[in-house]
């Protein structure tokens, strides 16, 4: 799904000049679970930003389903964020006075889909939150709004899911139960890739990979992923 060849990015020029990334090798497939992980500066984000398409390569080569990505005009590039990429961020960016349901729909009504309203209401239910579709978001908990946030980023059933630090703001229990929301899209087939400095967050995912200085340092299969949920049989999220 995402080839990755030979990828520099660099800000700056000369004295100013910042490797982001440097001469990156990169596959992921569709159906994973992956976590990608390094300290601040580390080019995890620049990452994230160039495979949803907020950002491009200063040179290399970004494929998604085959397409390359470097040269697309903007309106193709909107068209691949729009439809192929759900994003969640740390902030919410919910609108505070609107329901969690107006919220899902925003996406469809910019884009034109039909049946909003039941696909909106579809994708309240994946994150468990279809009995708070009229709470305003003000008045839902961090972790439901980021829920609410999931069920926006995944109504237009994008084939990938961009989590940007999606548990920075939350406090354990609230970060584990959108981890374990994630680890069910993926169970269904969603590929998920949260970005995360969090050690705790990348051991629930599949697969990590860490970054250092603008290097791929580690890619791994996580043979020890721990999901705090699995002993809370009676723990209602």
């Amino acid at each position: 799904m995402i080839e990755i060849r030979k990828l520099n990015k660099i800000y700056g020029v000369e004295d100013t000049k910042v490797n982001a990334l440097r001469n990156l090798d990169l596959d992921i497939g569709e159906g994973e679970f992956v976590a990608i992980m390094g300290p601040s500066g580390s080019g995890k984000s620049t990452l994230m930003n160039i495979i949803g398409c907020l950002d491009s390569p200063t040179n290399g080569s970004y494929k998604l389903d085959g397409r390359e990505i470097a040269g697309l005009e903007d309106n193709e590039l909107a068209a691949i964020r729009g439809n192929t990429i759900g994003f969640v961020f740390q902030s919410f960016n919910l609108l505070n006075r609107t329901s969690a349901l107006e919220n899902v729909e925003l996406p469809l009504i910019y884009s034109g889909h039909t049946d909003i309203r039941e696909k909106a209401m579809d994708a309240l239910g994946k994150v468990g939150l279809a009995d708070r579709a009229k709470h305003k978001s003000n008045q839902l908990s961090g972790g439901q709004q980021q829920r609410v946030a999931i069920a926006r980023a995944i109504v237009h059933t994008p084939e990938i899911i961009l989590a940007d630090e999606p548990t920075g703001n939350l406090d354990t229990s609230s970060g584990n139960e959108i981890m374990k929301v994630f680890y069910e899209l993926n169970a269904e087939g969603q590929t998920v890739i949260v970005v995360t400095h969090d050690e705790e967050i990348g051991g629930m995912t599949k697969r990590i990979i860490r970054f250092r200085d603008g290097f791929l340092v580690k890619d791994s299969i996580n043979q020890s992923q721990v999901l705090p949920w699995e002993n809370k049989k009676n723990q209602v999220f």
